[in-house]
């Protein structure tokens, strides 16, 4: 029992990584100060915005140096790649020191590069102590850096609630401090002890728990992240937000209480445990098989048949015959059709698959548009005239990112009363992005733009969340490290692309030395949102291309344990 409540210590401590390592959620804090002290234009903010997000095409360093460095020790040059990357920009912004933008660029590139780090180490510790239910804790810890910008506000306004400079201080110091806190239970890890077959039920109740803690960390952030500048009252919302983070540590008291709790409650109310893995490896080889056996025993009719296209991968793609016909566009649709989830793809026949192109405009016209978003924030109140509400919707974007990558692990919970593809969950989590675009662009007012916000956070932190499942259930569980990172290149190169035009036309309306007033965005949010709906129909097509693979999955799913009961 030691092992098992060291294993769930190893989870608070991810937890508390993720919550304190978003830095670059709070961006828009310090933008306009670090504009001002370089003198620098809009459009080389934007690089600077663009070089925080850059860290993702150098997320293999991190699997580099945990080929050969211990776990923690890489953790730990996480920590100080942005203790210096962020330190040295707070010197800067305080006219301590003189720095040349391109030193600033690397700076902020060095500190976006810890992020990533920082993730791969959470993304090892969950993985390697869950290996059974790896999806739930890796759902749950990743939610949790949704809320670094409204627990970076709080111990902001903790600390000094007038100054912007403070939030690059806490960022180099408290990744930093969270990494010694996480030590202790990181290197006592426990033995890789094979898990009994019924683990996934087992732990299912810790996990409940656990997302129940979350949701209401997630509110009481929500309500007090940038509700007061008093000082007094900062430190004492923030120090109730560190005992939420801390609470989860009672974990391994919950597990000692439920065997007594199985053992005398449990077994009288014979409960059937609930299914929250939506796709796990071993059902994926089990699917594989079944319908391999079927597709060579059927002929005929409405059944599934695998048209391979005998290449020389040996993949096992091809024409789907179904009830449904899509007369529109049935060439996109059934051209090299995905039959069953979980074929591995290796990156040089991942990048020749139509699928995964739609899957990354999605992703590109999805998630990273609501992150570019997030990064101009700052500007964005201030040309509205409403610069005082910059804390409060960065927290906003904040809170609901959480709640977002929350949501993720809903279509888990809800499969045995509505089941639906993972794929269909992630074109409905575009429509709010659209629908937020065009609402900034019809309305100017506060309420549009904090519900606006509200919206895109909620959808892109969704999209973070879900794509790591969807990329290891269409391209396969064991090259998921390879290709998602191949994936979320989109993140820099969007960064890039809408914050370069975002720049461009903030630049061709301004007066003096800012612009103020509606112009300033309009256009921007307008192609946003023109890009937002190109996002929405790639995820749709890209439904409609893998919505059987998912339904055969299921299908088979079911059959199978109804075979074993």
């Amino acid at each position: 029992m030691a092992g098992q409540s060291r294993r769930w210590m190893i989870l608070v401590a991810t937890i508390w990584i993720q919550a304190f390592t978003g830095t670059n959620f709070d961006f828009s804090e310090y933008s306009s100060s670090l504009k001002s002290v370089l003198g620098i234009s809009q459009v080389q903010l934007n690089y600077l915005a663009t070089a925080n997000d850059m860290g993702k095409l150098f997320g293999w360093s991190s699997g580099l140096a945990l080929a050969h460095l211990p776990l923690w020790i890489v953790m730990f040059m996480a920590a100080f790649m942005g203790f210096f990357g962020y330190g040295l920009q707070w010197l800067l912004i305080k006219d301590i020191i003189s720095l040349p933008y391109f030193v600033v660029f690397l700076l902020c590139l060095l500190s976006g590069c810890s992020i990533c780090w920082f993730n791969t180490v959470c993304f090892v510790l969950c993985i390697r102590n869950f290996p059974i239910n790896k999806p739930l804790a890796l759902s749950l810890t990743v939610s949790f850096n949704g809320v670094s910008a409204a627990l970076y506000t709080l111990a902001a306004n903790s600390v000094n609630p007038s100054s912007v400079s403070v939030y690059l201080l806490l960022n180099a110091l408290l990744p930093l401090l969270t990494s010694i806190a996480a030590l202790v239970p990181i290197l006592r890890q426990p033995d890789l002890d094979p898990q009994p077959p019924d683990a996934v039920h087992r732990d299912s109740f810790i996990f409940l728990i656990l997302n129940v803690l979350a949701i209401f960390t997630g509110l009481y952030l929500l309500i007090f992240g940038s509700s007061t500048s008093d000082e007094e009252k900062a430190r004492y919302f923030f120090g109730c937000a560190i005992f939420l983070l801390v609470l989860p540590l009672c974990i391994p008291g919950v597990i000692y209480a439920r065997q007594w709790f199985h053992r005398t409650i449990h077994s009288s109310f014979r409960l059937e445990g609930p299914h929250f893995i939506l796709v796990h490896e071993n059902d994926l080889e089990l699917h594989k098989e079944l319908l391999s056996r079927q597709n060579s025993a059927i002929s005929n009719g409405d059944s599934l048949s695998l048209l391979g296209d005998n290449n020389s991968n040996g993949s096992i793609y091809g024409r789907l015959k179904a009830k449904d016909s899509y007369p529109c566009c049935e060439h996109l649709i059934e051209k090299d059709q995905l039959v069953i989830l979980g074929e591995e793809h290796p990156a040089s026949m991942l990048v020749r698959r139509l699928d995964f192109w739609l899957y990354f405009v999605a992703y590109l016209c999805g998630g990273t548009i609501g992150l570019v978003y997030s990064n101009n924030l700052g500007q964005i109140a201030q040309s509205l005239g409403l610069s005082s509400s910059t804390s409060s919707l960065v927290t906003l974007y904040s809170a609901f990112s959480f709640f977002g990558r929350l949501l993720s692990a809903g279509p888990d919970y809800i499969r045995r009363k509505v089941y639906f593809a993972r794929t269909g969950w992630l074109a409905m989590a575009l429509i709010p992005t659209t629908v937020a675009f065009f609402l900034l662009a019809s309305s100017g007012s506060s309420l549009a733009l904090h519900v606006s916000t509200a919206l895109i956070g909620c959808s892109s932190g969704f999209i973070f969340a879900a794509a790591v499942s969807i990329t290891s259930e269409l391209f396969g569980p064991n090259s998921v490290g390879v290709n998602h990172n191949i994936l979320i290149t989109n993140i820099p190169i969007g960064s890039l692309l809408y914050g370069f035009l975002a720049a461009q036309i903030y630049e061709a309306n301004v007066q003096t030395s800012l612009c103020m007033g509606r112009q300033c965005y309009f256009w921007t949010f307008v192609i946003w949102a023109c890009l937002s709906v190109l996002g929405l129909a790639s995820s749709l097509l890209l439904f409609l291309r893998t919505k059987h693979a998912y339904e055969n999955f299921e299908r088979h799913r079911i059959s199978t344990q109804t075979v074993i009961s």
